[in-house]
This record gives C-alpha cells, sequence and structure tokens, in this order.
C-alpha cells in the first residue's frame, strides 16, 4: 500500500477537521456520554470523508480502499475511540452491503443522505444472547403482503439514540439452516414499533451513544430488503471484512499515540536524578511496542493490497484484527504503567486510552473469535476443514 501525495492531503483534512470540530469540546460530549452525531457527521461529509470508497452517482468521492485505510488510521488521532466507531460505523459498517447489492431506490432513499451527512446509519447484528455466535440471533422479520413485519431485540447498537436507520441482520425464514435462513434489511428507527429499551453506561467508548433496541411488529416495505432474501448472512460476512480491517487501522494510530506521549511523558519525568526514559527496561518496551505496531500495520497494507485485488481477505483481515486486538490488551497498559500515579488521573489522556483501545479486543469480532477463523482458514480447525466455510462470528 503506498501513499500518494492525494493520500497525504485526505489525511491533513481529516486532521484539521479532528482538532476544529472534534477535540475542543471532547472532554464535554465525554462527561455527557454522547455527542452530536448529526453536527459531526454533517462536518466531515462536507469534505467529502463519509464517502471515500463510493462512487460519486451517490456523492461519494469514489476512491480506492487505501484511502478508506488511511482514514480510518487517521481517526486513530481522535483522544476518545467513541467517535471514531461512529464514524466508522457510518462509513465502513452499516453501508457496504447497501452498496453492492440495495436497490438503486433504497441507495437514492439511504445511502445518498447517510454520505451526505443528513442521516446517521447504525448496524443491528449482535444480541444480548448472540454476540460472537451470528447464526443463533432470534429477530424474525415475517413476510405479510408487500411488508416484514420485525420482532426482536438487538444490542450494543452504536449510534443507536441519535441514528435515523439501521441495516438489520433478521430471520426470514425457519427453512435452509442459520446459514441460509437470514437477510439484511433496511430499518427507520422512527417507524412505529421501533423503541430504545435503553441506553448503554460504558466503561468504553463513553461518548458514544449505545442503545439496545427493541422491535415490536415493526412494519417495513418489502423493497427496504437488501438483495436477495436468504443471503443476509454472506452479505453481513462480507460487511465483517471492512469492518475488521477499519478497527485495525483505527487502533493501530491509537496505540502509536500512546506510545508517542508515553516517550515525551518518560523523557521529562524525574526519578531518582534520571529521567524515567533513561532506563533501558523502559526503552526497550516501548522500542518492542513500535515494532509490534509496524508489524501489525506491514499486515494490514497487506490485506488491504490484496482486497484492492479482489481476493478473499478473510484470513489477512482476522489476523490483523486479532493482532490489534491483542496489542490492546497490553500496550495501553504497560504505557500506563510508566505514567505512574499520573496514569490513573481521568485528566490525563492516557488513562481514557487505557480504556477505550481496550474495547478493541472485543468489539468487530472478539480475539478468540478471530484465532477460530484463522484456524478455519488454514484448515486446522476440528470442526471444519473448508477454509471457505462459514465462521460462527460476531459484530
Amino acid at each position: 500500500m503506498q501513499l500518494s501525495h492525494e493520500h497525504h492531503e485526505m489525511q491533513r483534512t481529516t486532521v484539521k477537521l479532528i482538532e476544529e470540530h472534534i477535540h475542543p469540546d471532547l472532554d464535554e460530549w465525554e462527561r455527557d456520554q454522547i455527542f452530536p452525531a448529526h453536527q459531526v457527521m454533517k462536518k466531515f461529509a462536507e469534505a467529502g470523508l463519509l464517502g471515500i470508497g463510493k462512487p460519486e452517482q451517490y456523492g461519494g468521492l469514489d476512491l480506492d480502499f487505501s484511502f478508506e485505510m488511511l482514514f480510518a488510521e487517521t481517526l486513530g488521532n481522535i483522544r476518545s475511540s467513541g467517535i471514531g466507531t461512529a464514524l466508522g460505523v457510518q462509513t465502513t459498517m452499516c453501508t457496504p452491503a447497501l452498496l453492492a447489492h440495495g436497490s438503486e431506490a433504497l441507495k437514492q432513499e439511504f445511502l445518498v443522505p447517510t454520505i451526505a451527512g443528513e442521516l446517521v446509519g447504525c448496524i443491528g447484528v449482535s444480541e444480548g444472547h448472540a454476540g460472537s455466535d451470528v447464526s443463533k440471533i432470534k429477530t424474525t422479520a415475517r413476510r405479510d403482503g408487500g411488508d416484514y413485519v420485525i420482532n426482536g431485540s438487538k444490542m450494543w447498537i452504536t449510534n443507536g439514540i441519535q441514528g435515523d436507520w439501521i441495516c438489520l441482520l433478521v430471520n426470514t425464514s425457519e427453512q435452509g439452516g442459520p446459514h441460509r435462513n437470514k437477510s439484511l434489511i433496511v430499518v427507520p428507527l422512527k417507524t412505529k414499533g421501533v423503541s430504545v429499551s435503553r441506553k448503554l453506561d460504558k466503561l468504553v467508548l463513553r461518548c458514544s451513544d449505545t442503545a439496545e433496541l427493541f422491535f415490536d411488529d415493526v412494519r417495513v416495505p418489502a423493497r427496504n430488503l437488501i438483495g436477495e432474501e436468504g443471503q443476509g448472512f454472506i452479505y453481513q460476512m462480507a460487511q465483517f471484512q471492512e469492518e475488521r480491517m477499519f478497527v485495525t487501522a483505527r487502533g493501530l494510530r491509537a496505540m502509536e499515540m500512546c506510545i508517542e506521549e508515553t516517550i515525551e511523558y518518560a523523557s521529562q519525568r524525574q526519578v531518582f536524578g534520571q529521567s524515567v526514559l533513561s532506563n533501558q527496561s523502559v526503552y526497550h518496551k516501548l522500542s518492542a511496542m513500535q515494532t509490534e505496531v509496524e508489524a501489525a500495520r506491514a499486515l494490514l497494507y497487506r490485506a488491504t493490497d490484496a482486497y484492492m485485488a479482489g481476493e478473499d481477505v478473510t484470513k489477512l483481515a482476522s489476523m490483523a484484527k486479532y493482532m490489534v486486538g491483542k496489542m490492546s490488551m497490553s500496550i495501553p497498559s504497560e504505557c500506563l504503567q510508566f505514567w505512574g500515579g499520573q496514569g490513573v488521573m481521568n485528566e490525563n489522556w492516557i488513562s481514557r486510552a487505557f480504556r477505550d483501545i481496550r474495547q478493541t479486543a472485543i468489539g468487530g469480532g472478539a480475539n478468540e473469535i478471530m484465532l477460530e477463523v484463522v484456524a478455519k482458514s488454514l484448515g486446522i480447525h476440528p470442526g471444519r476443514k473448508n477454509s471457505k466455510g462459514h465462521a460462527n462470528e460476531r459484530n
């Protein structure tokens, strides 16, 4: 993945937006546990950043996937992972299937205004009893004349309080098994019968509104079906690949910031007559951390190149996501240790990073699920020897 002048220009634009329109109010949004989603989305849309890889006919920039990955990586500069997650849902998690398989009318109604920042989107896969095992979801959509009638619930829905629509994975049949009975349906969240059960109080991503949603006899037109009925599991597995690479890219930059700011602090902090950084154990550890970040970045860039070449990147994307997830459990923690007492003060970003980045090991596919996918792709999983099989996964 080679970065051009255009890549760097987009990166500078993103950083400027972060510094001018996010960081000044970020601490307040963290305290309030919500940020003005429509306001922020509109600012990014005006810069063309909500449709980087989408066709121009829908308001996008029609750039290749490397630009989307660089955008995701640059979002790691935001000093809260909550907003980066919300933006990722908008750009990379709720729209790929709609673009690839949705009808032209559905794209005009939902994709175009989402790229324009006029609508805020959500992705609805996980349920309270079906996190890692997507095949076990229970939400149903029953065909009734020209409509679908939806019943069930969804859990951990990013943008769920402020969202305008959701790309919803549902069971549309009792036939064909768990991989052939699911469909993706666009559901406007103001539809009668949709309700927010509760806003979730989280350890991580505090400024991101995350909700549990209920669907009680929610009636939507059958035309809101994305693609073919019964293909939802397949479509969602494809969406997962972009999601995982997004989470990997953003997490890499966030952890790199942990290292950079720890180096700066440790170089100034004096202990027993010398800087903390002058201790060999400290600078060796920080050097090892940065080496891990660069190794994971190389794997991500390889996956990006393969994806742009039309290759199946299930294995590479899952490997990269696992690597970053594993690093998220160690790098912020080890960096915080070098800050001593200052590291546990909320006034210092490292304490927020310690909380926020840890979620990388869970969201978008837990570490353990990534290893399941990799094992299946290698043909060494005892339950399946076919690398093309479908893994039970989560969003």
